[in-house]
This record gives C-alpha cells, structure tokens and sequence, in this order.
C-alpha cells in the first residue's frame, strides 16, 4: 500500500488510527514526492533524523519517479487540474500509485476522487 503524506504526519504524531492503518498493511510504500514532503515540513536537523528512522525502522519502501509517471502525472494536471484543482505532488503521488497497481491510503480524498483509475483506502484521524 502507497501511503499519502498525511497519514505519515499523522503517525508521526503519534495518532493510534494512522498507526494501526500502517501496522494494517502488507506492504509499506511511499511515493519519493512524500518522501520530499515530510524533510520539508521537518523544522531542524532532529526531527529529519526522525523522520528517516521512522520510515527505516518500518521497513518504507521509497519508489522513484519514472518516466510512466511523469507522464501520467502530466495527464492528470491537463484532465483535473482545472475542475479539481489537483497539485502536482498529487498528482505524482496518484500516478504512482497508479502506475505501481496499489492502493492509496490518504484522508486527503477530495485531492484524488476525479481519478477513476485510482483505488483510495481513505483515512481518518
């Protein structure tokens, strides 16, 4: 299972439904636009430690990006990105999720609902 980076944040603050979520599933994935995501809302060189262990010591799998899914994010910005105003980390994130045929567990579903082809777990703090 792709993680989004809310539920990430959301374990991070120790938050029991994000921790079961992750403790719930096969496969721990996430997208590198995540990854990138969570060292930049890090506030010093502490918590980037933290955030790092973390991810190791749960075993994360980081995916790259691919040319797939650059394509593929670039159709999702043109197809919704003016009715549904998706962003591009969201974008990527939908892509790989996509591209890799995994779910994508967030509590941001608004973001992702105009994509057909894309299986949601939602979350919910």
């Amino acid at each position: 299972m792709l993680f989004d980076t809310d539920v990430l944040i959301w374990n991070l603050r120790a938050n029991k439904r994000a921790s079961a979520a992750i403790d719930a599933a096969d496969v721990l994935e996430l997208s590198i636009v995540t990854f990138m995501e969570l060292l930049h809302g890090a506030r010093d060189r502490k918590e980037l430690r933290v955030i790092k262990s973390f991810l190791a010591d749960l075993g994360f799998t980081i995916l790259p990006l691919t040319e797939d899914i650059g394509h593929r994010a670039s159709i999702y910005i043109e197809e919704y990105g003016l009715k549904s105003n998706i962003g591009i980390a969201d974008a990527l994130i939908a892509a790989t999720a996509v591209e890799r045929q995994t779910v994508l567990c967030t509590g941001n579903i608004k973001d992702y609902r105009s994509i057909a082809e894309l299986q949601l777990k939602p979350f919910r703090p």
